[in-house]
């Protein structure tokens, strides 16, 4: 056991010191505010829908098994088949691949077990990391259930205070969000007082406690704005009716403001605010393709990078179904043609490169060589190029 022990220390010789300072388990329950968030507040729910949405729709290419060891024996055809079709018996893949990206950018994590056979959303919310001095993460717990870290696939989110857990990318904005919620909610008191400001009664006379109370009583019954009574009231004894505040939301700037803070927030998530409002298509089509390859993208790949690592087979992400990616793709295509007719890989590489199918042309696996290198017009190894030979004098060779 204690060489057991000796050769985990030389592993991980850090761990005992991040045990110490992380502690023994590691949770996300002080984020749940920003699930509620994606509940409540519409400014984030339609930035995380679009989110989620677009990434959801990216497959994932397998490619060949990687040298590392690890990872699972599953064929490549059964990986793909989990990864874009199926993960498990009660889910199709849309579905699951909007709630772990739904848990990425709320809680800054996700969680997917993996039985062996099929793939399994874990909530983020609800899963406990166990950590420990020697082996860095001794196990997972989810509704007291324990599961090994060869189990789970775990992706995280960038964090500057965890090793174990990553943040939540609304974490930037959690001030906005407290201060946008309070407005919302003095709107909402506003308007159900009836878009009355706060008054003041004024008397040039001592009053009792008991006439202040049923004075009180008879203005609430009759100018209650929550269940329109609106009859006028004659004020007699010399009292005054005075408005705490006479600014109006205009005055009070309420709605730039309010649509400040939703900016805030459409930068934390990374979407430009375009492409939730209407706009015209030169305006929106470059702010969608930048939406893609600083957000989206880059969302994805550190899916697929946890993917590759857990089942040991080269993956890349399929984009060509992506309209906001196409002139991309096309300038893409027309880089390995360049490739191509200067000799530097084969057309039947390049058709690798680009994830186009195969094609059975032997001339696709050989090598173009430039005709002002050493002349291959034809573009064919092995076959002389540029111009004709000219025929020798008093030949008999014929050229149409």
């Amino acid at each position: 056991m204690k060489i057991l022990d000796t050769l985990r220390e030389k592993l991980n010789p850090a761990q005992p010191e991040i045990h110490g300072s992380e502690g023994s388990a590691a949770t996300t329950k002080p984020w749940r505010r920003y699930n509620v968030a994606y509940k409540e507040v519409e400014i984030v729910n339609r930035g995380i829908n679009l989110l989620v949405d677009s990434a959801s729709q990216i497959n994932i290419d397998i490619g060949d098994k990687l040298p590392f060891a690890g990872g699972s024996l599953l064929r490549v055809n059964k990986v793909r088949q989990l990864l874009n079709h199926r993960p498990n018996p009660y889910q199709d893949i849309s579905t699951f691949r909007r709630n772990i990206y739904l848990d990425l950018i709320t809680e800054g994590n996700m969680f997917i077990y993996f039985d062996g056979t099929h793939l399994y959303h874990l909530p983020a919310q609800n899963v406990e990391i166990v950590t420990d001095k020697k082996t860095y993460i001794n196990h997972y717990k989810y509704e007291q259930k324990k599961f090994q870290p060869s189990e789970i696939i775990h992706i995280k989110e960038n964090s500057s205070n965890s090793i174990f857990r990553g943040d939540s990318r609304l974490s930037s904005a959690s001030r906005t969000l407290v201060t946008l919620s309070k407005m919302h909610d003095f709107q909402d008191n506003f308007f159900t007082n009836g878009a009355v400001p706060g008054l003041v009664i004024k008397s040039p006379n001592t009053l009792s406690a008991k006439v202040k109370e049923r004075f009180l009583e008879t203005w609430k019954r009759k100018f209650n704005p929550r269940t329109g009574g609106r009859r006028p009231l004659i004020l007699d004894g010399g009292l005054e009716l005075e408005s705490l505040n006479q600014n109006t939301f205009k005055e009070l700037d309420f709605e730039e403001a309010v649509k400040a803070h939703e900016l805030r927030i459409l930068k934390a998530l990374g979407v430009p605010p375009i492409l939730l409002d209407s706009g015209n298509n030169a305006n929106i089509n470059p702010n969608l393709r930048l939406f893609y390859l600083n957000t989206v993208i880059p969302m994805v790949r550190k899916l697929v990078a946890g993917l590759e690592r857990f089942f040991s087979y080269d993956m890349e992400m399929i984009t060509q179904n992506v309209e906001a990616l196409r002139p991309e793709l096309k300038d893409e295509a027309q880089y390995y043609t360049a490739l191509v007719n200067n000799g530097i890989m084969t057309g039947a590489e390049a058709r690798v490169r680009l994830r186009l199918p195969e094609l059975q042309d032997p001339e696709l696996d050989s090598v173009r060589i430039p005709a002002n290198v050493s002349g291959s017009a034809t573009g064919v190894s092995g076959q002389e190029g540029g111009a004709p030979k000219k025929p020798k004098p008093n030949s008999k060779e014929i050229y149409d």
